[in-house]
């Protein structure tokens, strides 16, 4: 059986997973990454995508945009800004999720700000996952 470590999952409104696990698909802002069982202390930013864990009990998918991802001895920790569980995920919802980037981005543009491009990409990832999830807002 394969190395199992715990993972977390919570987002500010509560905690949505909590399992051991032999692997995390991260959608990291630098590029998305499988964190294992001995994988290297790591710290990363979150990217709007899909974050997906399997285990022994199974595999799960969530949703997930902005915040961090921890990878340590302990196990891997997601604090994420929002998440949904895939499964929960439809129109409605990804319909606030884009109109929230679009009003960051809007924010941004207004300010003229360094930000102005981050929010852009931010606004693109979240409008993808909605083509990665079969999920249209049109």
């Amino acid at each position: 059986m394969a190395d199992t470590l715990q993972f977390n999952l919570v987002s500010p409104e509560r905690s949505l997973a909590s399992m051991q696990v032999t692997e995390v698909q991260i959608p990291g802002s630098d590029g998305d990454m499988t964190a294992m069982a001995d994988h290297a202390p790591t710290i990363t930013t979150l990217r709007p995508g899909v974050l997906k864990v399997s285990g022994p009990e199974g595999a799960s998918e969530y949703v997930v945009t902005g915040g961090f991802a921890e990878i340590g001895d302990g196990g891997i920790s997601v604090l994420a800004e929002n998440a949904v569980a895939k499964a929960d995920m439809d129109q409605a919802t990804l319909k606030g999720m884009i109109d929230a980037a679009t009003d960051t981005f809007a924010k941004a543009q207004e300010a003229k700000s360094d930000g102005v491009d981050a929010a852009a990409k931010t606004l693109a990832d979240t409008v993808a996952i909605g083509d990665a999830l079969g999920i249209s807002v049109n």
